[in-house]
């Protein structure tokens, strides 16, 4: 996401260039102008690498004289915006919630996990390392991957699942986007909520339903996606129990014994939310 991406380093990556920008203004223009392919920060990133690669590049031509290596026109191909960069980035939404979710999987050890539309190239690349996966998502999937189940349709009512079915599930920043058109799903305000519960039906007495959405002040950023107050999740699940929960704030840092309320006011942060249904259930 780029919120991910972005809401941290903007004041200090421009005001390193003489740049005072104020963060919520910066990470706007960057939003609109993504919305349209184009990476403001990575280009301004680039521009600032040009003369490092210069100067590389002409150290490199005069050392390079008589080697196996030398430079050829025809083969230049600049990298500009990698100097300052990191050795990885171990932070943000996507990468605790992936670790969180398939470490409490792999703990529990279920016979079968389903997922609704959360990353294939993180989360469930996860899970494949030591269990089938059953994804459900209504984009396409093209690649076929050996332990992967995959099913193209709309999950907000999980009709082929039969009540109390499913031991182990997730979803994982996925349910904020149903009904938005984003993904050329059907417009619907309350999409969300029946694909929440429909999670609670589906889920067995005793089994893990492990769910995570972005939660703070409450809205609906069309059509990227919403943002929920923690107590709208627990209101909605109101018939599952809460097992615990975790988060990752604004700043990509994650809770790992955190309290919903806590981030009640929070601007964009992630809540990790793992449930289950009691023996009778019903929450008691």
């Amino acid at each position: 996401m780029i919120e991910d991406r972005f809401s941290c380093p903007i004041r200090v990556f421009f005001e390193g260039r003489g740049i005072i920008i104020y963060k919520r203004v910066a990470l706007r223009v960057l939003q609109l102008a993504n919305a349209f392919g184009i990476d403001l920060l990575k280009l301004c990133r680039a521009v600032a690498g040009i003369p490092i690669f210069l100067k590389t590049f002409l150290v490199y031509r005069k050392a390079s004289r008589g080697s196996r290596f030398p430079i050829r026109g025809r083969h230049l191909r600049p990298i500009l915006n990698e100097i300052h960069g990191q050795a990885g980035q171990a932070s943000g939404h996507y990468f605790h919630q992936d670790l969180w979710a398939a470490r409490k999987i792999f703990a529990a050890q279920p016979t079968k996990h389903i997922d609704i539309g959360s990353r294939i190239d993180g989360f469930v690349a996860h899970l494949l390392v030591f269990m089938p996966v059953e994804v459900i998502d209504i984009r396409p999937l093209a690649n076929k991957l050996p332990g992967l189940t995959f099913i193209q349709e709309d999950a907000t009512t999980l009709a082929r699942f039969k009540d109390d079915s499913i031991e182990s599930i997730s979803s994982l920043h996925a349910i904020e986007h149903f009904g938005l058109g984003r993904y050329g799903d059907s417009v619907d305000p309350d999409a969300c909520f029946r694909a929440m519960r429909s999670l609670a039906r589906v889920l067995s007495p005793g089994g893990r339903l492990y769910f995570s959405v972005p939660i703070g002040i409450e809205r609906v950023e069309f059509n990227a996606h919403r943002v929920f107050s923690p107590q709208t999740i627990l209101e909605t699940f109101n018939d599952l129990i809460l097992l615990s929960f975790a988060a990752v704030d604004g700043k990509g840092e994650f809770h790992s014994a955190a309290s919903p309320e806590e981030f009640a006011n929070s601007e964009y942060s992630c809540g990790l939310y793992e449930f289950t249904k009691s023996a009778h259930g019903y929450k008691y």
